[in-house]
């Protein structure tokens, strides 16, 4: 299997192919970062793409410096940045916990959603690309230019501030409900 980097230069030496291979391997991923991050499933498509259009645009400049799955996702952030910055001044918010219920979802899911909802925007940021992206460390640290180990302890509050949520909406759910035994940190890992 050809590694991102390498179809990326291909691509900046002119393969269609490359692209398309690239296209293949991000696209979903990317659709996934924009739905969690915005309330509509049609804006999210839109831009995933603008994300790959960003790319054909600025494949000229490209410079190996970092993964391609940073370089996308750098790309990504800006998007949603300049997508929320319209929202607002739009006066349409939209925030994670107004997001869609997804079909069949769980108490647990639903309440992980909720509890992201409350954290600071930077703490969500950071704990949604390691937890949902699943990024590296390092990839983090590249994407946001921050040290490696503020990237550590800003998770590690971010992980903390979520788990004193959820606990707390485990306790009421319990006492609301005595047919039924709620582990709120079911399914988080």
């Amino acid at each position: 299997m050809i590694s991102d980097e390498a179809l990326m230069l291909e691509f900046q030496r002119g393969s269609r192919p490359a692209f398309e291979e690239l296209f293949a391997r991000y696209r979903e991923p990317l659709y996934g970062f924009f739905r969690r991050r915005l309330e509509s499933p049609e804006r999210a498509e839109d831009l995933a793409q603008e994300t790959f259009l960003a790319v054909i645009r600025a494949t000229a400049r490209y410079e190996p410096r970092a993964l391609v799955r940073t370089y996308l996702y750098g790309i990504a952030l800006k998007l949603v940045a300049t997508e929320r910055r319209k929202q607002q001044t739009s006066g349409a918010v939209a925030s994670l916990e107004t997001e869609p219920a997804m079909e069949n979802a769980s108490d647990a899911a639903l309440w992980v959603r909720q509890a992201l909802g409350k954290l600071d925007t930077q703490e969500r940021e950071i704990l949604m690309l390691r937890e949902y992206e699943q990024l590296s460390y390092a990839e983090i640290a590249d994407l946001l230019r921050l040290p490696v180990n503020t990237v550590r302890s800003r998770l590690f509050r971010s992980r903390m501030a979520l788990q004193n949520y959820l606990e707390g909406k485990g306790q009421h759910a319990v006492a609301a409900s005595s047919d039924a035994e709620v582990n709120p940190r079911e399914g988080e890992g």
